[in-house]
C-alpha cells in the first residue's frame, strides 16, 4: 500500500478508538521505536548501513523533529487530523502514480 504500519495504527486509534490526532500520533512513536531499534540491529549484523549517510539523516531527522513537535503541540487538533488526512491522500495519490508507471507503462512498452 506504501505506507507503513504508522499510518494505519493512527487511523485506527483516531477514527475507531476516537483518541485526539496528538495521542494517536504520540502513541504510534511509542510501537516505532522497538522496530527501529530492531532494523538498525539486523541493518548492522548485515553491513548494510552508510554511515555518513545515517549521519545527515539523524541530524536533519532530530532538527525536523523537535520543530514539528513544537508545531504540532500548539495545532488544533481538528486542523492536525486535516493535514494529516491531506498528507495520506498524497501518499495515494503517489502510490497509485508509482504503480500506474511501474506496471502499466512498462506492460503497453512490452506489448508494443
Amino acid at each position: 500500500m506504501g505506507m507503513g504500519g504508522g499510518t494505519i495504527l493512527i487511523l485506527l486509534l483516531s477514527i475507531f478508538l476516537k483518541l485526539d490526532q496528538h495521542i494517536a500520533q504520540g502513541i504510534n512513536l511509542v510501537f516505532y521505536i522497538p522496530t527501529a531499534i530492531t532494523s538498525v540491529i539486523v541493518s548492522l549484523k548485515n553491513e548494510n548501513i552508510l554511515w555518513k549517510d545515517v549521519i545527515i539523516v539523524i541530524i536533519v531527522g532530530v532538527i525536523t523533529a523537535g520543530i514539528t513537535a513544537q508545531i504540532s503541540s500548539k495545532m488544533n487538533v481538528a486542523l492536525l487530523r486535516k493535514l494529516f488526512g491531506a498528507f495520506l491522500i498524497l501518499i495515494a495519490m503517489y502510490e497509485i502514480y508509482s504503480w500506474y508507471k511501474t506496471y502499466i507503462k512498462e506492460k503497453n512498452r512490452h506489448t508494443n
